[in-house]
């Protein structure tokens, strides 16, 4: 429940949708994607067989989509929707409207692909349903297509690009047979002496008080990482440390009680990893808040392409500097 009102509540807070809703998987909370036969405009609990409660996400996640646009959806269902075209007449909304939708994945409940439901979606050009030409009018039912599957890689970066976060796998743990030098986070507690360990940057912190010393925290798929950046590594390495969303480190451990730093000694920008998931493509520029980026872009469903860095900052952008 608190996780719900924390995601409904967004921008707001110290974390982005994704690391919240990763805590709370991590801590047995299922979590639920965004349906269009299930959905409203908030997050949402729902009953599970075993009596607890499940958290299904909402509409207002998907980049781009109006609250308005979310209220006919919910008002018109009825009993569900079939196909991408029926919700197109009875909800009466907007093309463009099902392109944010099924490149968010909204369809899957209909048994549709991404790309199936993207399809469909194009198909539809009116602003608004015309009766006579659909398949109960004088229209016709256009041939079946086979398209070819997307890779886990795209379905993620697909995901970060319309959701801001992924059910489906964290980037870290694709990239992981690329980092063998790497150590996972979670095993960091047991670990002596020097690693190296990769990551996303989700914070970035650098205190009035701190003499110059930046704290920085890493996400991969088993947990997060505190790094330590002293004044002199930063002054070396201080591109990477700045700019980078996908960072390789390595330093020595140090313990404080219960929690272990990373004091880094070497820091790698390693963001054009992160195009290799899908392919590279154009990602406009946000208004420079930490939970925002701008839609839309995706392995598949967007042209053009900018530099690999600047695309991982825009897909996985972190909180900085507080």
């Amino acid at each position: 429940a608190f996780t719900c009102a924390l995601l409904n509540s967004q921008p707001m807070g110290f974390y982005a949708p994704a690391q919240l809703v990763r805590d709370a998987r991590d801590r047995g909370v299922e979590v639920r994607p965004i349906s269009v036969n299930h959905s409203l405009w908030d997050c949402t609990l729902e009953p599970r067989a075993d009596g607890s409660l499940a958290l299904r996400l909402g509409f207002r996640q998907i980049k781009g989509l109006r609250q308005e646009d979310a209220g006919w959806i919910a008002a018109a269902r009825g009993n569900g929707y079939p196909d991408v075209e029926s919700l197109w007449r009875r909800a009466g909304i907007a093309p463009d409207t099902l392109e944010r939708l099924a490149e968010a994945d909204a369809f899957a409940a209909l048994g549709l692909t991404r790309r199936d439901a993207l399809w469909a979606a194009k198909a539809l050009k009116a602003p608004a349903p015309l009766p006579l030409f659909g398949p109960d009018g004088e229209g016709g039912r256009e041939p079946a297509v086979s398209l070819p599957q997307m890779t886990l890689g795209q379905e993620v970066i697909e995901d970060y690009l319309s959701l801001r976060l992924s059910l489906r796998a964290h980037p870290v743990e694709l990239l992981r047979p690329r980092l063998p030098e790497s150590l996972p986070h979670d095993r960091l507690g047991a670990a002596t002496g020097r690693v190296t360990v990769t990551g996303l940057v989700i914070t970035r912190q650098r205190p009035g008080t701190a003499s110059g010393v930046i704290f920085l925290t890493l996400e991969d798929e088993t947990g997060s990482a505190n790094i330590v950046v002293w004044k002199k590594v930063y002054e070396t390495f201080r591109k990477a440390v700045i700019a980078g969303r996908l960072i390789r480190v390595t330093g020595r451990l140090q313990r404080d009680g219960p929690v272990t730093h990373l004091l880094a000694e070497h820091v790698e920008d390693l963001s054009p990893l992160l195009a290799t998931l899908g392919r590279p493509v154009m990602i406009d520029s946000n208004d420079g808040r930490a939970d925002e980026t701008k839609r839309p872009v995706g392995g598949s469903l967007r042209p053009a392409a900018r530099h690999p860095r600047e695309q991982a900052k825009k897909l996985f952008p972190s909180r900085d500097f507080h």
